[in-house]
């Protein structure tokens, strides 16, 4: 094969369509647009949000919804899986193993550790807050847990 062989593949391909070229092509005179009125025109066409002279309705619907809570804190969750696979017997997983880990961006970020998956290996955990599950099954292998404080007014909200 070479390069002028090259051909599109069958039906990828379609020919322009070139209007207002006589009426023997079936898009001369008025070149589908029809007769008179705004779409007629060049540059015209309604905007998408016309509805006819109706108040559209971005403008019926009230500005400004809802607001963001200052106080709000966001928590990165890791689940027992994470911690399974990512750490070795008696380890102390706190914030600083688990952004080495690769599981926390920020140190400086709340965790929450959840109860998916399930762990067998006993841990240290130290973290700012955990869900009960997850604290019976890292219990029940032995490990051990300890909150971290965290400040309350910390993140601001994000988007």
């Amino acid at each position: 094969m070479k390069l002028h062989d090259l051909r599109p593949a069958e039906g990828s391909t379609k020919k322009r369509k070139r209007v207002g070229r006589g009426t023997g092509s079936g898009k001369g005179k008025t070149s589908g647009r029809g007769q008179k009125g705004q779409n007629a025109r060049s540059g015209g066409s309604v905007l998408p949000t016309f509805e006819g002279g109706q108040l559209r309705l971005v403008k019926r619907l009230p500005k400004l919804r809802g607001f963001n809570n200052r106080f709000k804190i966001y928590f990165v969750p890791v689940n027992l899986d994470q911690l399974e696979r990512q750490f070795e017997a008696q380890a102390e997983v706190n914030p600083e193993s688990l952004a080495a880990a690769g599981l926390l961006g920020n140190t400086s970020d709340p965790v929450v550790v959840l109860a998916r998956g399930e762990i067998t290996k006993p841990l240290t955990v130290k973290v700012q807050r955990i869900s009960a599950a997850a604290r019976q099954k890292v219990e029940a292998a032995g490990g051990t847990i300890e909150l971290l404080p965290y400040s309350v007014n910390r993140n601001l909200p994000r988007s």
